[in-house]
Order: structure tokens, then sequence, then C-alpha cells
């Protein structure tokens, strides 16, 4: 049952993107709930797991997988759009494959979880920390909603846009940053560690 609940998510995920390229502007009114109905299924796979005792590592991996998907895709969807900037889509990518592959390696050294790879107690607040990680997931989800409910606004009330556009769209530009901050400072951890951790050895042509 909750393999299907993901299942169900990442379906989900790809009638959102065709709403928000082919649907008409009052059905992409819908875009921003259902985007927060996929955000919400997310708890629920897996408190669902837990309940049935259905945990197991596919479960696990299926799930990760489909929430770097989810995160991706709309990323990519809304930078298309021109909705955001294209190169927040870059930062969110960039960082994404290169912590998943620091801890990914980390994790296949020994039998640990992504968060005991890290040490220092600022690192674990950030990266792990209960508050860090709810206040993440979030935010970025209400940053997805709130740009993703601008979107049909200057068709569907185009006066009401053209007064209140300037606050609408610095409220996206707030929200955007912030949630690249937090990518940042969620991220930086990980990197610091693994390149202290491991020794930055660079070629002796340079080092010279």
């Amino acid at each position: 049952m909750a393999n299907l609940i993901t299942l169900l998510r990442f379906l989900l995920l790809f009638l959102l993107v065709a709403m928000t390229y082919w649907a008409p502007p009052h059905w992409q009114l819908m875009n921003a709930p259902l985007l927060l109905l996929i955000i919400a299924l997310d708890a629920v796979d897996g408190w669902v797991a837990r309940r049935r005792g259905e945990a197991t590592v596919f479960g696990s991996v299926f799930d990760i997988a489909v929430d770097r998907v989810v995160e991706n895709v709309l990323w990519i969807v809304l930078s298309n759009l021109g909705l955001i900037p294209i190169w927040v889509a870059i930062v969110f990518i960039v960082r994404g494959v290169i912590v998943d592959s620091i801890r990914y390696a980390a994790m296949a050294q020994g039998n640990i979880s992504a968060f005991d790879t890290l040490r220092g107690p600022l690192a674990r607040m950030l990266v792990a920390g209960r508050w860090m990680r709810g206040g993440y997931g979030a935010l970025k989800a209400l940053t997805f909603a709130w740009v993703l409910l601008l979107q049909p606004l200057p068709q569907l009330y185009p006066q009401l846009w053209s007064q209140w556009s300037v606050p609408l769209q610095a409220i996206s530009s707030v929200l955007v940053l912030a949630t690249v901050g937090m990518c940042l400072a969620r991220g930086l951890p990980v990197i610091t560690e693994f390149v202290i951790g491991h020794g930055l050895r660079l070629p002796s042509r340079i080092r010279g």
C-alpha cells in the first residue's frame, strides 16, 4: 500500500506538469492544491509503511527517488515557464547531485544512515535537525505553491495583476531566495566535512 501511494505521487506529478503547461487558466488554480496533495502524500506513505509494517529497502529508495524527481522536475518546469530564474533550478540540481553522491559514498563504506556521516554539531543541526528538515520542506512547499498560484493570475485577473504584480512577485523572489539560502546552508556542511575529512589532495603541478 505504501509503495502504491508513492507511485500515486509520481503520477500526480506529471498531471501537475501537464496542468502547468496546457490547462486553461481556471484549471490552473488547482495546481497549488494539487502540489500540496503530492507533498502531503509523502508523509502519508511513510506513516502507512510504518503502520502496516511495510518498511523495506525498496520502499525507502523508491520514496527518496520520487522525492528527488518531484523537486527537480518542479524547479525545471517553473524555470522553463519563466516563473523563476533558471539559475535557481541549476543550484538545486547541482547541490542535490553533489550532496547525494557524498552521502551514498559514505554510506557504502559502512552500514550507516545519511545523517550519521555528519560529525560537527553545527552540521548536524543544520542538516539533520528535525526543525531544520521540517522547516526546509515547508519552505519549499510554500514556494512551489505560491509560484504556481500566481501563474494563471495575469490571464484571469489582468486588472488585479496590473495593480499587485510588483508586491506579489516580490514575495515570490523572497521565498525563492530564502529556499535557495536554506538549500545551500544545509548542503555546504556536508561538502565541507567531506573535503576536510578526506583531505583536499591536489596534483603536484597545481600545488607547486
